[in-house]
């Protein structure tokens, strides 16, 4: 999955918001919706606003099963 990086204040992990459009079964437009995933980032190498890419992985800690695989895309400005 792909997503942005919405929190990285802990350490060797970030907070991921991943996007996905949903059809409302009424009206037939489209909405959207986030879900937000603890992801594992060894080297505390992802900064705010980074697109990533994670993986599931095993159990880290209660709320930690994902992965950062890679930095898609670096976050842009200030």
């Amino acid at each position: 999955m792909v997503g942005t990086v919405v929190s990285d204040k802990m350490d060797k992990t970030v907070v991921v918001r991943v996007e996905r459009l949903v059809q409302d079964p009424r009206y037939k437009k489209y909405i959207r919706r986030y879900s937000r995933f603890m992801a594992h980032d060894e080297n505390n190498d992802c900064k705010l606003g980074d697109s990533v890419r994670i993986i599931e992985h095993r159990p880290l800690s209660k709320r930690k099963r994902w992965k950062v695989q890679e930095t898609v895309a670096k976050a842009t400005g200030g």
